[in-house]
């Protein structure tokens, strides 16, 4: 095994792609060093990134965020101006691990470990985030939801690696959350979660809206239909069972020892009217 550790993308990039064998990218590792001791993979070349110059950083700009692929989630969510505009991706980011494992874990690990369950993966897809892929052609930006095409497989060709993720500058009146369900209070896996993204009008009509779904399907879903029955409405509980409705539907959810098909759907339902209302609140809805 070779761990080495570049000092620009462009290194990083050649040394994935002209890997012979298996090869893993390190950021917080959380994920990685877990599979590599269980002996679930084996990489013959491990690349860490987080002394590549602005890989641990977070930027504001005029167009909004650029969060790079090595912040920990720890240092993302002590970052003010990032919490106050889009709480909800922040809110999820806090839920990954322990305190310990916060001080190591990515959002962008999260997202690359593919798995269906993933906290940040549902939020940073209602919000509409992207991410910034550089590889061995150049660099492209795709939507967040392009990434994970199964639990523990991406699109991300040999030589590719995610470089940053973006939030657009928010627009007034808008606001976004997450929950999931959980069996126990703290450091489990998502039974079920949502996440909630929308902007409301000077009446406090909802104009746009994103909703999305994890650990419903093998991958994270964006529920279109639901974000249509809040947009030109008002959250009032008719819509809300409208919007619950949709979303126990659209899940295709599996059975197993944390939950059944059927209980998933219906906390799906429920945890979409709890964060829609919640994402209603912060953009200013009364």
């Amino acid at each position: 095994m070779r761990y080495i550790r570049p000092l620009s993308i462009e290194d990083a990039v050649g040394q994935l792609a002209g890997a012979a064998g298996p090869a893993a990218v390190l950021a917080g590792g959380s994920d990685l060093l877990v599979r590599m001791k269980g002996g679930f993979i084996e990489p013959e070349l491990i690349v860490d990134i987080k002394a590549i110059a602005g890989l641990s950083e977070i930027t504001e700009t005029a167009e909004g965020f650029s969060i790079g692929a090595a912040v920990p989630c720890a240092v993302l969510g002590e970052n003010a101006a990032l919490g106050k505009a889009w709480p909800g991706v922040v809110e999820a980011a806090k839920l990954i691990g322990s305190k310990q494992v916060q001080g190591r874990c990515t959002i962008v690990g999260n997202l690359c470990n593919a798995s269906p369950a993933a906290d940040s993966v549902p939020a940073l897809v209602a919000a509409g985030a992207k991410a910034v892929v550089a590889g061995p052609s150049g660099k492209r930006t795709i939507a967040v939801e392009a990434v994970p095409t199964g639990p523990g497989r991406t699109s991300l060709a040999k030589g590719e690696i995610i470089e940053a993720i973006l939030l657009d500058k928010r627009a007034p009146h808008s606001g976004d959350a997450y929950q999931r369900f959980i069996p126990r209070t703290e450091m489990d896996i998502a039974v079920v979660s949502a996440g909630v993204n929308l902007t409301i009008d000077g009446q406090g009509i909802i104009k746009s809206a994103r909703v999305a779904l994890g650990a419903a399907a093998p991958t994270v879903l964006l529920v279109e239909e639901a974000a249509e029955v809040l947009i030109g409405r008002r959250p009032d509980e008719a819509t809300l069972e409208r919007l619950a409705k949709i979303c126990s539907g659209a899940c295709r959810p599996i059975d197993d020892k944390r939950g059944t098909i059927e209980f998933r759907r219906k906390v799906a339902g429920v945890l979409a009217k709890r964060v829609a209302t919640t994402a209603y609140k912060r953009a200013g809805g009364k």
